[in-house]
């Protein structure tokens, strides 16, 4: 069983960072794929970005070059560095965790980017 733990959430300004974490009860080395969604509050649930077990990540447009997805092996443990956040960005973000069968995903952690 896996069980992804979502972390990292809170308040922050307009233009600032946060950096989200993923803890899970198995080896990331043994997932095939790891990735964050998020859901922002009216709006459908939508991807953010992946890393796959080969360490290749994809994003969706509106974060490129904003956000960092990157795995800790060590550690079991994924992380979403987010920088230069926008209001946009405001959602409750998820882990989902795809072990090649089936997907597990976390309760979420809330993000909001107020002034």
């Amino acid at each position: 069983q896996v069980q992804p733990v979502e972390s990292g959430g809170g308040l922050v300004q307009p233009g600032g960072s946060l950096r989200l974490s993923c803890a899970t009860s198995k080896s990331t080395r043994s997932f095939n794929t790891m990735g964050w969604y998020r859901q922002a509050p009216g709006k459908e649930r939508e991807w953010v970005a992946r890393i796959h077990y080969s360490g290749n990540t994809t994003y969706t447009d509106s974060v490129k070059g904003r956000f960092t997805i990157s795995r800790d092996d060590a550690e079991n443990t994924m992380f979403l560095q987010m920088n230069s956040l926008k209001p946009e960005d405001t959602a409750v973000y998820y882990c989902n965790v795809f072990t090649g069968i089936r997907y597990y995903s976390g309760q979420g952690t809330q993000v909001i980017v107020s002034s």
